[in-house]
């Protein structure tokens, strides 16, 4: 599975990168003139070298970065932080409700094969849905919103894709990391995947297992105003473009976002 836009990368703020490691992506927060930085989930799996280069090629050899976040545990964007760990003594942040995935604890439901939707949600029962180990350098969120090293940050629950995914979101120039809570790519299409056609659109179908929880979050982060996005999937979407469609996801969820069958409807 992969993208025209895999490889590549866009800075949307001085501090604000991220990368399309083949169809979900990574953010990087930090200015590359100061090295002090972090990394926003770690992208598909056996990329984690791919993905040392890359942080190398940014803030240079050697700087590696204060802390990596999780926006939830799902295989897309966990693939190499198992890899990264073993080249960075960094702590791993995410929501009290991941931790059993990314403990070893507990494994996520299967992927839904059966759920309407393109290709990739056919094949989706080949997609690993089992937890990770990563105690030693995991840790809780804190519970008052707060981002360990970004201080401008705040993280948002998005439960709904997963129990405790979250999103961050900082004030000063309303910018978002969305992760699945909504993206911008219709994920079970293989099509659409392959050019990133953009569209505001709901989380994984196959993945996502609470449907109202997926919507009031979205209509969370829509109360937010944001004026950016870089979603887990799909390319950086900014200005009316986001706005209004986001208006129309919410207006038209059960037409655009939910699935009319699937093992969790």
């Amino acid at each position: 599975m992969t993208s025209f836009h895999s490889n590549t990368g866009k800075e949307v703020r001085d501090d604000l990168y991220y990368y399309t490691n083949q169809i979900v992506n990574i953010i990087m927060i930090g200015d590359p003139t100061t090295s002090n930085w972090v990394l926003v989930d770690t992208g598909m799996p056996k990329c984690g070298d791919e993905i040392l280069s890359l942080a190398y090629d940014r803030f240079g050899v050697g700087h590696e970065p204060s802390a990596i976040i999780l926006t939830h545990g799902h295989f897309d964007h966990v693939g190499n932080v198992v890899h990264l760990l073993e080249h960075w003594d960094v702590p791993v942040f995410a929501h009290t409700l991941e931790l059993s995935y990314l403990t070893g604890s507990k494994d996520y439901p299967e992927p839904d094969s059966s759920v309407e939707g393109g290709l990739l949600a056919k094949i989706s029962s080949m997609y690993p849905h089992e937890s990770i180990d990563i105690g030693e350098k995991l840790l809780p969120l804190p519970p008052d919103g707060t981002i360990p090293f970004l201080h401008e940050w705040k993280w948002i629950p998005t439960p709904g894709h997963s129990p405790g995914q979250i999103a961050l979101f900082r004030e000063r120039d309303r910018s978002l990391i969305s992760g699945d809570a909504f993206i911008t790519v219709r994920q079970d299409s293989f099509y659409k995947v392959l050019i990133q056609e953009t569209e505001v659109n709901g989380p994984p179908r196959y993945l996502t297992t609470d449907w109202k929880r997926a919507y009031d979050s979205i209509v969370r982060l829509r109360e937010l105003d944001p004026q950016l996005v870089i979603p887990g999937h799909g390319q950086m979407l900014e200005g009316i473009k986001l706005t209004t469609g986001l208006d129309n996801l919410i207006n038209n969820f059960d037409e655009l976002a939910k699935p009319d069958h699937g093992r969790f409807i």
